[in-house]
């Protein structure tokens, strides 16, 4: 990487030339001059000029290549330490110089101890610090960086190791006729910076030159034109006897004053000229910011972001071709060129190994295979873009249009650029990414949606046939188990001869599991006419104290049979409502069976009909297992059980509350449910009386003379209406079956 003199150590480094030009001048005057005062100012000189070549050396080596401040210690003591050896040097030379004998040829001076022992310890602890700040980087440092650090310490060690012992280690064994060539062996090191400088670019040197020769035109025009003005024409014209009057004083002064004024225009305008030769592709850094921060902001599109961003960056600094890189998901390449570009990168392997936002091709540590292909595709420059997320890509430029090196100025330039563009391009990517992501998710859902309707369409009609299925099993299921019911009802009640105990509790538990069965049966049946809209409620008047009884009367020997104690509360008066007498009955019967098959033995169920001024109630209250909170929420849905009833009663199919809550909400009541778990559950309905009162039209439909209510059908709550065609199977008494 290119090193600007601005930087710290390049200060330092100047420090070092102007001690060697003093240097080099005391001892020219030290050993040419003939006067004994000269001679005593080139000594001197020629003592002190060196000093401060070993600190500055030791300090550029402390900040080189990083930059950076050095600490208040080092700079503060090194200052003390110099400025005491110059007032010693001042007042006290003797110290180091014992006599000074003046010849024909070359001066001789003869050294003084102790004291030139301290001097020459002086160079020694800092040359020697040198070297191990030096050894230490070399060993640190890879690239450029590395091949700049050898060169100096070449040149450092070469030229400090000689001149040492000409000038130190001779004189103190009392050879002083090599002293002269002190300051020629510095030289030596000159010749490795400037090596270094013109191989390895140590330094930009661009700027010194522009700069002096900017200052050499303008002083000399100041000086050619206002001393032509001041002596050739005012002089002459006005002034032709000469002399310095009051009158000249007034004309010089003036001159002054125009020289003070016009000076700064003057060096602008070789500034100016200076740049032109010199740094032909120079450019405005903001202009170039401000350009790509534009870009960046409203531009989110990645093809016009890597197009538009080259086009700038090619445009303000004079790049002939540049190429930017981004790197995908699957490591896969998109690569934007500018200029004529005719070769392309198939493999970023080829940048392996960079760690650096900004390298020049010559700072790199690769592999030389690697090298001659970066050349042969004309890359100068790598800019690696990275993010906290990783690597996005890489800015490749080009040489420049005017031939130049890129400087520190392009290098600090393209490292802001690299931290904005690699955001940009990052979220660009990541757009792009969304937008194709999203014309993909769309199209997939649309095939989901499509292979969706099909599957759904197929459902339906398996649903269809189930349904059918389940009609037509139900309707074929439950003619014979009418029979199978009537009959073992008959032999129950002795009809055809006498039964002994054994048998009829054997028969009362066949009646039972067909009782259940037909209950099994409705429910499956009603649930098909409930999908189907078939569903239909008639209403009839019916007397909930006179059916209640009835429907309990058909479990007692169960509950007996469990040691279960089923227990009847009724009012001797309740009214008579409009209900479906069948549903009502197969609702009572459900809410019963579950509360004898969820109580532990010895447990009591007891059964409530309660007539309130504005509501009838039925509820039947047990002690058993209780429902938990978590199943309350779901209890009444399609085949759902708690936990601990599956525990219970494995057997059940989760259709008979869910039934019951149809059955009672269809008809406008309803449900009556509390549970806690462990304590025993309430389950119940209820009607308020002025939705089942009994109707008072005359002209109201009759069915065998008795008023009954039209049919509701389950569009009431939000079916598909269907005419009433399909009457629930009823459950025949054994009566009944025992007339037949």
């Amino acid at each position: 990487m290119i090193r600007t003199i601005r930087q710290p150590y390049g200060w330092y480094f100047a420090a070092t030339t102007w001690g060697i030009a003093v240097w080099a001048i005391g001892d020219m005057i030290m050993l040419g001059a003939r006067q004994p005062a000269l001679v005593h100012l080139g000594a001197e000189l020629f003592y002190i000029g060196p000093l401060t070549i070993p600190i500055t050396i030791l300090f550029f080596s402390i900040l080189f290549p990083e930059g950076g401040k050095l600490k208040n210690y080092l700079w503060v003591g090194s200052s003390a330490i110099v400025l005491a050896w110059i007032a010693l040097f001042i007042t006290n030379l003797d110290f180091v110089i014992k006599s000074i004998q003046i010849t024909d040829t070359l001066n001789i001076a003869t050294p003084q101890m102790p004291g030139f022992l301290i001097y020459a310890f002086h160079f020694s602890f800092f040359f020697l610090c040198t070297y191990i700040v030096l050894l230490r980087k070399i060993y640190k440092t890879k690239g450029l960086d590395r091949s700049q650090l050898i060169y100096t310490f070449i040149g450092v060690t070469v030229a400090s190791f000689l001149a040492m012992v000409t000038n130190l280690s001779l004189p103190v064994m009392g050879v002083t006729s090599y002293i002269w060539l002190g300051p020629i062996l510095t030289m030596i090191f000159v010749a490795a910076v400037a090596f270094a400088i013109i191989r390895h670019r140590l330094f930009d040197i661009r700027l010194v030159v522009a700069r002096s020769l900017a200052y050499i035109l303008t002083i000399t025009s100041v000086g050619f034109v206002y001393g032509f003005i001041a002596f050739g024409i005012v002089g002459r014209l006005f002034f032709p006897q000469g002399g310095f009057g009051i009158g000249q004083q007034i004309v010089y002064t003036a001159l002054a004053l125009l020289l003070v004024f016009t000076f700064p225009p003057i060096q602008r305008f070789f500034n100016r000229l200076t740049n032109s030769l010199f740094y032909r592709d120079s450019y405005d850094q903001q202009v170039l910011l401000d350009k790509l921060g534009t870009l960046f902001a409203l531009e989110i599109d990645i093809k016009k972001i890597t197009r538009q961003s080259l086009d700038i960056i090619c445009t303000e600094m004079k790049i002939e071709k540049a190429r930017l890189m981004t790197v995908n998901d699957d490591r896969s390449l998109h690569i934007t060129s500018f200029g004529d570009v005719k070769d392309t990168i198939k493999d970023d392997n080829l940048f392996a190994g960079i760690k650096e936002k900004v390298v020049s091709l010559d700072d790199l540590d690769i592999a030389v295979h690697h090298r001659e292909q970066l050349r042969q595709l004309d890359i100068s420059i790598i800019v690696r873009l990275v993010t906290k997320e990783g690597l996005v890509g890489y800015l490749l430029l080009g040489p420049k249009k005017s031939g130049n090196i890129y400087g520190s100025q392009d290098i600090d330039v393209l490292t802001i650029i690299s931290n904005e563009m690699a955001v940009a391009v990052q979220n660009s990517l990541l757009f792009e990414r969304i937008t194709q992501f999203n014309i993909t998710l769309q199209a997939r859902i649309e095939e989901a949606t499509r292979r969706l309707r099909r599957t759904n369409e197929k459902l339906k009609a398996l649903d269809e046939t189930k349904d059918d299925f389940i009609s037509m099993a139900s309707h074929q299921l439950r003619t014979p188990l009418t029979s199978i019911k009537g009959y073992i009802s008959m032999v129950m009640e002795e009809d055809v001869g006498k039964i002994s105990k054994q048998q009829r509790d054997m028969l009362a538990q066949a009646f039972l599991s067909s009782q259940r069965m037909v209950y099994l049966i409705a429910d499956l049946l009603n649930v098909s006419r409930l999908k189907t809209g078939k569903f239909v409620i008639e209403r009839t008047p019916v007397n909930l104290a006179q059916i209640v009884p009835q429907e309990i009367g058909q479990l007692k020997e169960t509950a007996a049979s469990r040691q279960l104690t089923l227990k009847l509360e009724a009012p001797k008066n309740f009214p008579t409502v409009m209900l479906d007498e069948t549903k009502t009955r197969q609702v009572i019967m459900n809410f019963v069976d579950n509360a004898i098959y969820y109580t532990p033995a010895g447990g009591t169920i007891k059964v409530r009909l309660i007539d309130n001024p504005h509501n009838i109630e039925l509820r039947v209250e047990d002690d058993g297992i209780g429902v938990s909170k978590a199943d309350q929420h779901h209890l009444f849905t399609k085949f759902y059980r708690a936990g601990n009833a599956r525990k219970a009663r494995p057997d059940g199919n989760g259709l008979g509350l869910f039934m019951a809550k149809k059955v009672i909400l269809v008809q406008g009541g309803s449900i009556i449910f509390e549970s806690a778990e462990g304590k025993g559950s309430t389950f119940g309905f209820t009607f308020s009386k002025s939705v089942v009162a009994m109707p008072k039209d005359p002209a109201a439909p009759t069915a065998g003379g008795v008023p009954v209510a039209p049919a509701v059908s389950e569009h009431l709550i939000g079916s598909t209406p269907q005419p009433a065609a399909v009457k629930a199977p009823t459950k025949p008494s054994k009566a009944k079956v025992a007339k037949k």
